[in-house]
């Protein structure tokens, strides 16, 4: 079975599969929204090169979504740290979830379409900020 830890670092047990074999049929399990979602994404791996990424969604689904980014860090495969819906607003409701890269497309813009699957939720993450000179 699977530790937290195996999940977010993406070690799998010896003798198991990591390839997919390579299909053009649709593997979706539920319906696309093209909704604008501002999202804050981050690798789970500590021994990947960190970057941060803030995003808005092109289209989401209840256990994906697709973005565009310039990044070129993205790798099919990588585990990653999705804060959606994200805001500075300290009375927010974000949740952060544990993803997986699924899809990884060169676009013509120079930009990268990527595919996250999402794996589980992480959690409710709370901005509270009360301001300079408050803290003890």
């Amino acid at each position: 079975m699977a530790t937290q830890h195996d999940l977010m670092t993406k070690n799998h047990p010896t003798g198991s599969s990591t390839k997919q074999p390579f299909s053009r049929t649709e593997r979706r399990g539920s319906r696309r929204c093209k909704i604008t979602q501002l999202m804050r994404i981050r690798p789970s791996d500590p021994n990947k090169d960190h970057f941060e990424d803030m995003r808005g969604s092109v289209s989401v689904s209840r256990s994906g979504v697709f973005f565009q980014s310039s990044e070129s860090g993205y790798e099919v495969g990588m585990r990653l740290f999705v804060t959606m819906p994200y805001s500075k607003d300290p009375a927010s409701m974000a949740r952060e979830y544990l993803a997986e890269v699924v899809r990884r497309d060169a676009l013509p813009t120079g930009m990268f379409g990527i595919g996250i699957k999402i794996l589980m939720e992480m959690g409710i993450q709370h901005s509270y900020n009360f301001g300079p000179g408050n803290s003890r």
